[in-house]
């Protein structure tokens, strides 16, 4: 049996962990939360001599204050969480801020190394660093590694297996000599005393000491009501007295952070040289940042990425309609659908016709991914945050909502999920009322589906492109809306920091790309599949065989081939309207029907409120039974523009993009936002939104034809 070795990975946003984790492990991950919260951590596996490493990978945190929900999860894991390394990656070429938070970690007196990311950077950029030194300065190891290029990977794996073995040592964590001596005053006291509260603490007195001059509550709290605190309380006001003298400030956290600062301070200036003026602004800057250029450019990169969505993505779209069309022909050959209709016809319209359908769309979905990965992985999505800053404020909303809305482009879960970073909850909740006004990927098959349709084969892009800009324009006035009524409030400043660019990473947007396919073909498989078999046995019984007969003779009677076809299509609509499904879409059609909507859109949408991919799943099966086209029009978006004008389907556009998101989003949201109450209100608000925003794209049709 191999020995296991827990590893957690901590350091702040931007400083390659998430690269440096798929180098370890060969992108062998998985995320899941921390038991009880919504935090997420990646954890991976791998094996490294005779020992298996268990990786943790902490979000991205600047501090361990405790300000946002991801700073107290990693301060609470770091303290009390199970594990035998704890490795802080830093920045090589910003080691004065990383070092901040390398401060705080040495405070805790855990086996620690730190893991010097992107040295390779540092030695472009003139950065000499001297790692042996910093080692000594620091007691504990100090590595230089690269995660992009792999460099000195088996040296850091060498270092946590001797830090492993290694008993525990203490680092050379030191303040300034008038804190020195408050700490070791107080540690004189608690090893005379000897008290048994103070041990039941499991904390070293270094640590204790550091915590009560810090006036950390949690300590307060377990120690205020115990009989050695009558002793301890006077020392420790007059210990914080003579700081406030020495200091000149009363503020014990303005303190601290003036000597966490001379500690990085002090630390780079005896271990830092740089043999060249380093670049402070990247001359990209200037043009992308612009305050007139900033904005028009980030909208004609995005403009880009949605005519390569559709134009490239069309090519392997089709390849995969046509190789459905023949695999549900060859599936009613096969199996002789005059001996089996009903099996031939859940096998070929159930299960080919539905997952076909979604399925077809997983080329343009990786496209759009490809895109959006490759401008966050060089640096610039954080540019056009600042970029938007401004805008955002203006209509309510807080800069780091950005990163919500942004992440929203993929998938609504994390999107909801991200809000939590902001420490508002009137922010939080507005931002968790607009994110859905992003346009997840899961609505990517419904646009490219209706786009084909009915857009001019040269202008199908841009009709993408259009789309997700009304949406992002439509949450901005929503938000407006939301923050004069019912999220009223001052905005809070946004602070955040600006990555240096990198050449797209390969292997991370690679990763990235994998997971969200994967993650595609996933829920095609699973809970597309028994979507559409559900959907399938719907529209199909009760399967009124006295009705099939009365038409079959019917059709036999029939003198030409064209009115064989007429009686064939007009039986198959008569049985899908009176099916379990056509039953259900006709109650609920008088809702829609000012819309223009039939019973089949209708219920197209309700199928939505389960995933939204379901909706391009449903028309396939609902299209690929109720309809007969000739040989030529397989495809969906062909059957499509057959039976829906295209006012109707600028309405079922304009709804699909606002209405309810899916499921598992709804239920993430609850969580987020607090309850079922709040759940109700967004199907209202993004029910109202959908149903005026459809309405008013048909009075402008109308106006304009």
């Amino acid at each position: 049996m191999k020995k296991i070795i827990k590893i957690v990975l901590i350091g702040q946003p931007n400083v390659g962990k998430s690269l440096l984790i798929n180098a370890l492990s060969g992108a062998d991950m998985k995320v899941g939360n921390f038991s009880g919260v919504t935090v997420e951590k990646a954890q991976a596996k791998m094996s490294y001599k005779d020992y298996e490493l268990e990786i943790i990978d902490l979000p991205g945190t600047y501090s361990l204050e405790g300000y946002s929900q991801e700073e107290k999860i990693s301060k609470s894991f770091i303290e009390s969480g199970e594990y035998d390394v704890l490795v802080n990656v830093l920045d090589s070429t910003n080691l004065e801020r990383n070092l901040l938070l390398s401060a705080q970690l040495l405070e805790k007196n855990k086996k620690t190394i730190l893991a010097l990311n992107m040295s390779d950077e540092a030695k472009k950029e003139g950065i000499d660093i001297n790692y042996a030194g910093m080692s000594e300065l620091l007691g504990v190891d100090v590595i230089g590694v690269s995660a992009h290029k792999k460099e000195n990977l088996p040296a850091l794996l060498d270092a946590i297996i001797s830090v492993f073995e290694a008993g525990k040592r203490a680092n050379k964590r030191i303040f300034s000599d008038e804190i020195e001596n408050e700490i070791s005053l107080l540690k004189d006291f608690l090893e005379q005393k000897d008290d048994e509260n103070i041990k039941a603490l499991n904390l070293s007195l270094q640590e204790i000491s550091i915590l009560l001059l810090k006036g950390e509550n949690e300590l307060y709290q377990k120690l205020h009501n115990k009989a050695i605190w009558l002793e301890l309380a006077p020392l420790l006001n007059e210990a914080k007295n003579r700081l406030y003298v020495q200091f000149e400030t009363k503020s014990i956290k303005h303190i601290f952070a003036s000597e966490l600062n001379a500690f990085a301070n002090g630390i780079c200036a005896e271990c830092v040289k740089y043999t060249k003026t380093a670049k402070t602004a990247h001359k990209a800057d200037k043009i992308l940042m612009n305050r007139f250029l900033g904005i028009p450019i980030f909208l004609f990169f995005m403009w880009v990425i949605f005519q390569l969505t559709f134009s490239l993505g069309q090519y392997p779209m089709d390849w995969i309609e046509s190789g459905v069309s023949a695999l549900q022909e060859s599936v009613k050959t096969i199996i002789n659908e005059e001996k089996n209709p009903e099996f031939v016809s859940l096998i070929s319209d159930g299960i080919i016709g539905g997952v076909g359908a979604v399925l077809s769309f997983l080329p343009n979905i990786v496209i759009l991914f490809f895109g959006i990965s490759l401008l966050e992985t060089t640096g610039y999505m954080a540019r056009v945050a600042y970029l938007l800053d401004g805008i955002f404020h203006r209509f309510g909303l807080h800069g780091k909502s950005f990163i919500a809305i942004v992440t929203g482009f993929g998938c609504s879960v994390p999107a909801f999920m991200a809000a939590r970073t902001l420490k508002n909850p009137k922010d939080r909740l507005l931002t968790l009322f607009v994110t859905p006004f992003a346009q997840c990927g899961a609505k990517l098959p419904v646009f490219v589906l209706f786009c084909s349709a009915f857009a001019p084969e040269d202008q199908a892009g841009n009709w993408l492109f259009y789309i997700y800009i009304f949406g992002a324009l439509m949450g901005l006035v929503c938000a407006k809306i939301l923050r004069l009524t019912a999220f009223r409030g001052v905005d809070e400043p946004f602070v955040m920091e600006l990555p240096k660019y990198r050449m797209p990473n390969w292997s991370l947007v690679w990763f990235s790309i994998y997971n969200k396919a994967k993650m595609y073909i996933k829920k095609a498989g699973t809970f597309i599949l028994a979507a559409s078999v559900l959907i399938w046995w719907a529209q199909t019984y009760p399967y009124n065989e006295q009705i099939r007969a009365d038409f079959d003779s019917k059709i036999e009677l029939a003198t030409s081939d064209e009115a064989k076809d007429e009686l064939e299509t007009t039986k198959q609509n008569y049985l899908l309207e009176h099916s379990y499904l056509g039953t259900l879409g006709r109650f609920i059609s008088p809702i829609f029907a000012p819309l223009g909507f039939e019973w089949r859109e209708s219920v197209s949408l309700l199928t939505g409120l389960a995933a939204k991919e379901v909706v391009v799943a449903t028309m396939g099966v609902l299209y690929s039974a109720g309809t007969e086209l000739d040989e030529t029009s397989t495809a969906l978006s062909a059957k499509l523009k057959e039976a829906m004008s295209e006012q109707t389907a600028l309405a079922f556009i304009l709804f699909a993009m606002f209405y309810n998101p899916c499921l598992a989003a709804t239920m993430v949201f609850r969580r987020e936002a607090g309850g079922w109450r709040y759940v109700a209100w967004l199907f209202i608000f993004t029910f109202v939104v959908a149903y005026i925003c459809a309405f008013g794209g048909i009075l402008v049709y109308k106006f304009f034809t």
